[in-house]
């Protein structure tokens, strides 16, 4: 076995209601005695499809000893299961740019003479494969350029809110001085590329941190240090700020699941930037 990304289900949050289960078209999830379960290692590849649709927020994503990602297994369990069920799956892996996997699944599928449904050939050269993440709603290829005309024309130098270094998560001490009894911002790394007044509006006076919860490792070290935020630098608010994109509310799980395992509790308001810089919601968690 080896040290891999796999989910983790809280079987006291999770209520049974089975929203994940579509989103798994691998199969790795089943409703158990009232509650989702995942039922084999081997079946669950790690990217989180089934998190977004938890209204408890009962999955996250964990890393641990786990047996490795067998696409084979995979593929026979979902054969089974018919051509719409084969279909979600090569998009799932199509959507999340696993290319050797989907390679895997088409080869598969080709010996034993089943139906291919994707309309295109997918991932034969590189320009394919780069293609292979526009589908998903995280890495979808769109332009927002707008003409000059369009753009506002602003005068005068605006100056940096940043108040600290360094503030990648997982290189920051969660009780350094600028933490200690403050207002904190934890954003994900996006947002402050999309939305344009984000130190003016959100920055300034808050110490920050920046993390992705798609790409960075770790994640049990960032629930931990969030939860130091809580208990040891004894911080104010903590405000979560994410992109309107599924794998970016993992971010928010994180700061939730510190929150109830911190003996002290602190008050978190999420924000949900839009990806052309808009304000979608503002929230107290």
């Amino acid at each position: 076995m080896a040290k891999r990304k796999i989910i983790k289900i809280d079987e006291e949050k999770c209520n049974g209601c089975g929203l994940c289960i579509p989103d798994c078209p691998e199969g790795a999830l089943k409703i158990i005695d009232g509650k989702a379960r995942l039922i084999s290692d081997l079946f669950c590849d790690g990217l989180g499809a089934c998190i977004g649709n938890c209204p408890e927020d009962a999955i996250t994503i964990e890393e641990r000893e786990a047996e490795e990602y067998d696409e084979k297994e995979v593929m026979r369990n979902i054969v089974e299961q018919g051509k719409n069920v084969i279909k979600a799956h090569l998009e799932h892996l199509k959507e999340h740019g696993q290319g050797e996997y989907l390679e895997e699944a088409v080869d598969f599928l080709k010996k034993r003479n089943i139906e291919i449904p994707l309309k295109e050939e997918p991932l034969r050269s590189a320009h394919e494969h780069m293609d292979c993440f526009s589908s998903c709603p995280g890495s979808k290829i769109m332009d927002f350029r707008k003409k000059d005309k369009e753009v506002k024309k602003e005068t005068g130098e605006r100056q940096s809110q940043l108040r600290q270094w360094p503030i990648q998560l997982h290189l920051v001490s969660p009780t350094a001085p600028y933490y200690q009894g403050q207002d904190v911002i934890l954003t994900a790394d996006c947002v402050a590329y999309a939305l344009g007044d984000f130190h003016k509006d959100y920055l300034k006076g808050k110490a920050i941190a920046i993390a992705c919860p798609k790409l960075d490792e770790g994640q049990d070290l960032y629930v931990e240090k969030i939860k130091s935020w809580f208990e040891d630098a004894k911080i104010n608010t903590l405000t979560v700020m994410i992109m309107q994109v599924p794998c970016c509310m993992g971010l928010l799980s994180l700061a939730k699941q510190a929150v109830e395992n911190s003996k002290r509790k602190v008050p978190i308001k999420s924000v949900v930037v839009s990806l052309q810089g808009e304000i979608i919601s503002e929230d107290w968690a």
